[in-house]
């Protein structure tokens, strides 16, 4: 069985993946479970989603010598001028936790009613190769930022991420709902058949 990398350690990425992905005809493998030929240390240094997906895509691929999926993924807030944005896992300084972000966020937002608190995961994935070829793709949700954070699933801004459709935060459904709903979730539809198919042409 080929071998597919996720290039992640982030936790409840790399358990959303191994969901969004499972039933595929891939061993899939993180980071902690491979030995790397370097040390590795990425810096998302791209200006957009894409980049650092694919920054880190071809960062892991060569450091593995393996196949490698990896995303980068935010949250985008029309009123902060689409903020947090790239910067959304450090958006008001990395030492801060998720919950200490959602109290920034919603401080910014007060006032902010219906559609002035509309906001967008985004999301783009990569998959590259060891000798760096590698193709993306992206996906999206929209939503409201809500009042409050709600819920105790899923991670990162998921509690204060409202989508009307659902009537509830992504943090506030189950699993198997939320990857049908969610940006990843989308996007890792388009992955598993970037994946079967190249399967298939390995096979002809």
């Amino acid at each position: 069985m080929d071998k597919l990398l996720l290039g992640t350690s982030n936790p409840g990425k790399l358990l959303e993946l191994r969901q969004l992905l499972k039933g595929l005809e891939y061993r899939l493998l993180d980071p902690g479970e491979v030995k790397l030929k370097r040390p590795l240390q990425i810096a998302e240094t791209g200006a957009t989603f894409e980049e650092n997906a694919i920054i880190k895509a071809r960062g892991y691929a060569a450091a593995s010598g393996l196949l490698t999926l990896a995303d980068d993924s935010g949250l985008e807030i029309e009123s902060l001028g689409g903020e947090p944005g790239v910067y959304s896992a450090r958006y008001g300084g990395e030492e801060l936790s998720y919950p200490q972000r959602f109290e920034l966020i919603l401080e910014r937002l007060l006032g902010c009613q219906g559609e002035q608190r509309r906001a967008r995961f985004r999301c783009v994935m990569a998959l590259a190769t060891p000798q760096g070829n590698c193709t993306s793709w992206e996906a999206s949700l929209d939503g409201l930022i809500a009042l409050q954070p709600r819920g105790e699933g899923g991670f990162g801004y998921d509690p204060i991420f409202y989508v009307p459709e659902l009537g509830a935060t992504l943090a506030e459904v189950r699993p198997g709902l939320k990857n049908l709903y969610s940006h990843r979730g989308r996007a890792a539809l388009k992955a598993r058949q970037v994946l079967e198919l190249r399967m298939a042409g390995a096979r002809a």
